[in-house]
């Protein structure tokens, strides 16, 4: 059975767009160009990924409202925002409130459906829960596994979206060695600016820090970037 890919999309031109890309690589394509109809239509239809403008009709921020009612329904479909909006407050509230990519409407077609397919096989990889320790890489008290996508800190699972994975695991992989902005975003397969990065940053000490107070292993180094304590 074809995997159904939703589209919020209140531009019928683009929206036709983005129907014709997908349905070239064998998805199934539904299409919402309104909150209200996308509110009564995805839970039903619980497609394998999302993809949302934040300004709907006359609702300014109405993506942003659909957003917040599908995590709580729905937290574990993938969701990429897509969207002429491009200021750092729109990116960074786009994300915190649950987005797992933010992308502008400049975006190429074949760089939209490169990010689509590879967030939707990240995602099925991590629904199959796999747990082969083979697959897995120990750095101090921080425990990677590549295949299910997790992580552990102190043996406590750190509850993190998948970019905020690979941009752990692009820090741990090489404790002690800075990693730039640029290089971060490389890792999570992410095209969004350093204020973004900051922020992911941000969030994912939060997370560590919510299971140790003592957290420190992210250290920040002023105009390089990142590393990991070795």
């Amino acid at each position: 059975m074809a995997k159904t890919i939703a589209i919020v999309e209140d531009e019928p031109s683009l929206a036709s767009n983005y129907r014709d890309l997908f349905e070239q690589d064998g998805f199934r394509v539904v299409h919402y160009p309104n909150r209200q109809t996308a509110e009564d239509g995805i839970l039903d239809e619980h497609p394998h990924l999302i993809i949302l403008d934040v300004g709907l009709d006359d609702e300014r921020d109405g993506g942003f409202q659909l957003l917040r009612k599908l995590r709580d329904s729905a937290p574990t479909i993938p969701i990429i925002f897509l969207t002429h909006r491009d200021s750092d407050f729109d990116k960074v509230a786009g994300l915190h409130l649950g987005a797992d990519d933010y992308l502008t409407k400049d975006i190429g077609l074949e760089h939209l459906r490169v990010r689509v397919r590879n967030l939707i096989q990240r995602f099925e990889i991590l629904a199959q829960g796999h747990s082969d320790t083979s697959d897995e890489m120990l750095v101090g008290e921080l425990r990677i596994n590549d295949k299910s996508l997790q992580v552990w800190w102190q043996d406590k699972l750190v509850d993190l979206k998948v970019p905020e994975f690979y941009l752990v695991k692009a820090l741990a992989e090489r404790p002690g060695h800075v990693k730039s902005k640029d290089a971060l975003m490389y890792a999570a397969n992410m095209t969004v600016d350093d204020a973004t990065i900051t922020s992911y940053i941000k969030r994912i000490r939060g997370k560590f820090e919510q299971l140790d107070s003592a957290f420190s292993a992210i250290e920040t180094i002023y105009a390089q970037g990142y590393r990991w304590r070795s």
